[in-house]
């Protein structure tokens, strides 16, 4: 059953997203069962579901370097690099699909543009105040990954 979220169409599940979430820890696991961490193990974010279907995703390596400069215009093409490869974020609606235990991220904004338009499925998995989401298996630099991210409920 795939549930457009909208003031109209309340469900339990949908309830449970509604929110502000921090991220705990994110992981890509490769098919090998070998972890990494493509934000590094000390990650920050934050993911926002509201009642009317929106969702923004924000989500950080912690270390990125500042520029030299201190001029978001002015950064070297190595300091612009560390912040785009250190950050992601977008933003947009989603539905939840209670039959696979998935919800559909739509970017409507993204800052790797090749995501809008393009649903971002995500498991989920909620225990009392911590939400699990699981990518499908990934395909990147030719190899499968799945991509699990732990989400703790702001309190």
């Amino acid at each position: 059953m795939l549930i457009m979220v909208t003031q109209k169409s309340e469900s339990a599940v949908k309830t449970q997203f509604v929110g502000t979430w921090v991220l705990m820890s994110f992981e890509f696991r490769l098919s090998d069962g070998t972890a990494t961490y493509p934000l590094g193990k000390d990650v920050a974010g934050l993911i926002m579901y509201d009642a009317n279907g929106h969702v923004s995703a924000q989500l950080m390596r912690k270390d990125r370097p500042n520029f030299a400069s201190g001029d978001q215009q002015k950064g070297t093409a190595e300091e612009i690099k560390a912040a785009f490869e250190g950050y992601v974020a977008y933003f947009g609606d989603y539905v939840i699909d209670e039959d696979e235990k998935a919800v559909i991220h739509r970017p409507t904004g993204a800052m790797f543009p090749n995501w809008i338009g393009q649903d971002q499925k995500r498991f989920y998995e909620f225990s009392g105040d911590q939400l699990t989401l699981t990518t499908p298996p990934i395909q990147m630099d030719g190899v499968k990954i799945v991509g699990t991210l732990i989400w703790k409920r702001h309190s």
